[in-house]
């Protein structure tokens, strides 16, 4: 029987390595992955010179496997990227006009530029907000200078600027790369999910701009992030000023889970998106991989798996499978955050999540507290937030409680304790392996620490 690497061993018909993905066209046993994987493997050979024949044939057999596994790769994100699990809402004549324009080639203009057909449409979102000049933006934050730089991530950077009438904003330009027809869909979509966001514990947009590149102009927020605070050099919060921190995400969370006119998962809540103003009030930031849940729908399926690593929850970078449970778990590991003081992933590489759970589980809170805080907090307060990040940070999302509950819990619910800790009557139509049986602690925080090790390795 020939082995699978000698069968990339044979020539294609013509010999010499020519003709390749013509004749393979005919042949029905090959698909698109393993084809890629013989064009990969073709190009291997190509670039070895024929003296060292010997060479590359010794080594083949790994080689040839590398170059499958890398075609399959390849063909498995394909036929995830066309499967749909929920359709997303149509789009506004408006936007549909002008994004078959684009995919047709017949708008020809810089990939910053959204053309003024879409402005009508944007502007019903929420008729508040304003467009800003290029110009206007580039005199604010003095041409984005890099000393106005106050953050940076893996999509945007976000600058300090002062507009012409003395108010302080900050300007979060997008840098995300992929084509232009993706740049601009992914910034109309951040666009219309925060035009229906309306709470004091979320940003307040003050307008955008789309000359230059694309831009979203928010109120400042003088005390910066949460986690430069909780992690910078300024000086430790104290308890109290944390407690009120997490009871202001806790009701914001509520509010995007259940408040608003359609129900939304933020996908990224971590302690550098968490912007705390004047008074200390947090206000979750940064909507760029925000989803819409479908009313009647218990979760979503999405590829590909984006966010930050130490806040995801298993089933999300496992499966892909979100729902509220997903920003429920990030939060959890928040709460760790303002109580040990430590990163959701420390400069060793050490999951807060892994370091933290024999302890949880063995109730060592004098091991769990910020040294900083030395006596300086309520002990009550801090047993509720370590019983409320135990069951959040559960890796079954079905233990996990609402972000109602939570809120209920933090503000002196007692009798919610005990509800928040039982299983929704129903379970996700998708299996998940999280939720089975035999998925113990032990199970999860091994496929924690792999995933960690996956994504360190990027």
């Amino acid at each position: 029987m020939t082995k699978l690497w000698e069968f990339f061993l044979l020539e294609p018909a013509g010999g010499g390595g020519g003709g390749g993905a013509a004749e393979r066209a005919e042949d029905p046993l090959l698909g698109s992955g393993e084809e890629e994987a013989v064009d990969d493997y073709r190009a291997l050979c190509k670039e070895r010179p024929r003296k060292r024949a010997g060479e590359a044939q010794a080594n083949l057999p790994m080689r040839i496997a590398a170059a499958v596994v890398r075609g399959l790769i390849r063909s498995r994100k394909k036929l995830m990227a066309r499967a749909v699990t929920f359709p997303q809402r149509s789009k506004s004549t408006g936007l549909k006009r002008y994004l078959g324009r684009m995919r047709s080639g017949k708008n020809q203009m810089d990939c910053s530029v959204i053309a003024p057909e879409i402005f009508p449409e944007i502007e019903k979102w929420r008729p508040s907000w304003r467009s800003f000049d290029y110009d206007e933006l580039c005199a604010a934050t003095d041409r984005f200078s890099s000393d106005n730089l106050i953050g940076k991530g893996g999509h945007a950077e976000v600058y300090k600027g002062q507009l012409a009438d003395g108010q302080f904003v900050a300007v979060k330009r997008l840098t995300k790369g992929g084509n232009k027809e993706d740049r601009i869909s992914d910034f109309l979509s951040e666009l219309g999910i925060i035009a229906h966001v309306n709470h004091p514990n979320a940003a307040q947009l003050l307008g955008f701009s789309v000359e230059g590149g694309l831009h979203l102009v928010l109120q400042f927020s003088p005390h910066g992030s949460l986690a430069s605070l909780l992690h910078g050099a300024k000086g430790a919060l104290k308890w109290k000023a944390r407690f009120n921190i997490a009871l202001g995400i806790a009701e914001g969370l509520f509010y995007l889970h259940e408040g608003c006119h359609r129900h939304i998962i933020h996908r990224d809540i971590k302690a550098s998106n968490i912007l705390l103003t004047e008074d200390y009030q947090p206000q979750i930031s940064d909507f760029g991989l925000a989803k819409w849940l479908p009313d009647k729908c218990t979760h979503q399926v999405v590829f590909p798996i984006e966010g930050t690593f130490g806040y995801m929850a298993p089933e999300y970078f496992m499966h892909g499978i979100i729902n509220e449970k997903t920003d429920v778990f990030a939060y959890g590991v928040l709460l760790l955050e303002l109580v040990t003081g430590r990163k959701a992933v420390d400069s060793s590489r050490q999951s807060l999540v892994i370091w933290a759970k024999p302890l949880l589980e063995s109730n060592n809170m004098k091991g769990l507290v910020d040294p900083s805080l030395d006596v300086g907090y309520d002990p009550e307060e801090m047993a509720l937030t370590l019983a409320v990040a135990s069951m959040c940070i559960h890796h079954s999302a079905n233990l996990r409680p609402s972000m109602k509950s939570v809120v209920r819990f933090m503000k002196g619910d007692r009798e919610s304790l005990e509800l928040m800790g039982k299983p929704r009557p129903t379970k996700p139509p998708m299996f998940d392996s999280c939720d089975s049986e035999d998925y113990t602690r032990t199970s999860y925080l091994n496929d924690l620490d792999k995933h960690k090790q996956l994504a360190l390795e990027q």
